[in-house]
């Protein structure tokens, strides 16, 4: 359970943190009085992975690069019910075509090829208002270093935006 809280607290500071300094680079880059065109649509958040508790940080950046990671669950007899996390080499997007590879952690990474839509979700911020769909290619090396490759469809939601946050205590 303390494990859960953590993960949960450390999700929120990974979304904060992001957050605020695109809030100080707007607020740097907006001069007064002019009104700011219309925001591309930001695709950069949260998503759920292959399971419960799993997830993809997704970060769109200048020029449709993409950063970010996986994060999951070990299923190593060493690292099984930990966490680990695969980095984005850094990815691309081009309009709604999205691609990246991850970094190998403990002989294991993915490759995603697909695109982002429009889910469920009937707001902004609301829980699977994007998903990722496409092919996700989970690979590893065994112990005699050969490459094995597993591709299955996939489809990951946008977690809620406001997860996490209380209603404000009114005196």
């Amino acid at each position: 359970m303390f494990n859960t809280h953590r993960r949960l607290l450390q999700m929120m500071k990974m979304l904060t943190m992001p957050l605020l300094a695109c809030a100080l680079l707007v607020a740097q880059t907006t001069a007064p009085g002019v009104p700011a065109g219309k925001p591309a649509e930001d695709y950069s958040g949260m998503y759920s992975f292959l399971q419960d508790g799993e997830f993809v940080q997704l970060s769109i950046e200048d020029a449709g690069r993409v950063t970010g990671f996986i994060s999951r669950y070990g299923n190593l007899e060493s690292d099984r019910g930990q966490f680990l996390d695969h980095f984005f080499k850094p990815g691309k997007l081009d309009g709604r075509k999205l691609s990246f590879t991850t970094e190998t952690v403990h002989g294991m990474w993915y490759e995603f090829k697909g695109s982002i839509e429009r889910g469920a979700g009937k707001n902004p911020g609301d829980e699977a208002y994007y998903l990722l769909k496409g092919t996700l290619t989970q690979n590893s090396t065994d112990a005699d270093k050969k490459t094995l490759s597993k591709s299955r469809e996939v489809s990951f939601k946008s977690f809620p935006q406001d997860m996490g946050t209380a209603p404000e205590k009114q005196n």
